[in-house]
């Protein structure tokens, strides 16, 4: 049986239409299906350049007003990516199966074997905090959580830098964007004011598609980068909670294990 394909290229780069003349034919058709899923690809990766040389022309047509705002731009990517690394892989920790592991020593009364316990996992906020809160268990409950606090208070900053200047970048990006249109609207009808009347229109259209062109970008930059204030300003504080439960039940188990401690004289205002 002989098989006849007719392709017809319609308008536009890369869009084609497969005609089969014989439809009974399962093979043919899978080939065709093959033939048009190629075709189909070939079409998104043709529209995909077209996008990213679009935008760099719309950046060109901007002129000195997207400096400011790729600067901004730059420096939020910049935070971000550190955050994320920081904040998602380095700081997190598991807190309960931590905690259980510690459990297990303080309630066998071993705070030597607890400390290196604590010493032998991962280096966070987290372990930093409570490591110093062991290790001021023989001068006391107070002393403990004094300890605990103090380190709270050193290890909780490490969690909030940087991200708070997402929100200032956003904003100084959308605000840059907002200057250069308007820069680029003033310069516009200035040049209109001296042409021949009948080229005003053209003209002023033009300038102030590229006037506008400083106002996308100055939101392409502010809307992503006020999103991630949001998720890494919660990420942040559930790290801070974790914190704080963590330092709450360390100081427990140490209070309510201090007779089981081997060797150590653990004061308490109780006592006095």
């Amino acid at each position: 049986m002989q098989l006849h394909v007719q392709a017809l290229i319609s308008q536009g780069p890369g869009v084609a239409r497969i005609v089969l003349s014989d439809p009974d034919s399962t093979e043919a058709s899978m080939s065709v299906g093959f033939l048009s899923s190629l075709t189909v690809l070939a079409a998104e990766a043709t529209a995909s350049g077209s996008l990213f040389d679009q935008l760099a022309a719309r950046f060109r047509a901007g002129k000195g007003g997207m400096y400011p705002i790729a600067i901004c731009g730059v420096i939020a990517l910049a935070i971000i990516i550190e955050r994320i690394v920081v904040l998602f892989f380095s700081a997190p920790i598991n807190k309960d199966g931590f905690l259980r592991g510690l459990k297990k020593h303080i309630y066998a009364g071993d705070l030597d074997k607890a400390i290196n316990y604590v010493a032998g996992q991962k280096n966070t906020p987290l372990t930093q905090v409570v490591k110093a809160g062991l290790m001021n268990v023989p001068k006391g409950e107070d002393e403990v959580q004094a300890a605990l606090d103090e380190a709270s208070l050193r290890e909780t900053p490490k969690l909030e830098a940087r991200t708070g200047y997402l929100a200032m970048l956003g904003n100084a990006a959308m605000l840059a964007g907002l200057l250069g249109t308007v820069n680029g609207l003033i310069q516009c009808f200035e040049a209109v004011a001296h042409v021949n009347p009948a080229d005003k229109a053209t003209i002023l259209s033009q300038g102030i598609s590229e006037a506008m062109n400083c106002t996308f970008f100055g939101l392409l930059i502010a809307i992503p980068a006020l999103i991630m204030f949001s998720v890494l300003n919660g990420r942040t504080q559930s790290l801070i909670n974790d914190i704080n439960e963590a330092s709450v039940s360390v100081l427990n188990l140490v209070v309510n294990n201090k007779d089981k401690f081997k060797n150590m004289n653990i004061s308490s205002r109780d006592d006095e």
